[in-house]
């Protein structure tokens, strides 16, 4: 895929959203979607996560990011496009 096809998303998810397993099953919901980038906690409670790839991948984890792990309790989402930095692989960041 092109640089050209690409489209990132940068992330800030506010709630119960540390402790619940929401960053691994972000990093294994991207890995299955086929989208780039990387997740991690804040010292302010909320989770941040880029997601690079296909624009319809990345608004389907966007998406998945409203709902999040099982145990999650997902208050917002705010999200803010940028320009695509070829990110390769998903991680969990600490």
């Amino acid at each position: 895929m092109s640089d050209e096809d690409r489209v990132r998303a940068h992330v800030f998810v506010s709630g119960r959203v540390q402790g619940v397993y929401y960053r691994a099953s972000t990093r294994d919901e991207a890995r299955e979607t086929g989208v780039d980038g990387w997740v991690r906690n804040l010292d302010d409670g909320r989770v941040e996560a880029v997601f690079e790839g296909p624009q319809q991948a990345v608004e389907a984890m966007i998406e998945w990011c409203e709902t999040g792990s099982r145990a999650a309790e997902v208050e917002a989402v705010d999200v803010t496009t940028e320009p695509p930095e070829g990110v390769e692989g998903f991680e969990v960041r600490w």
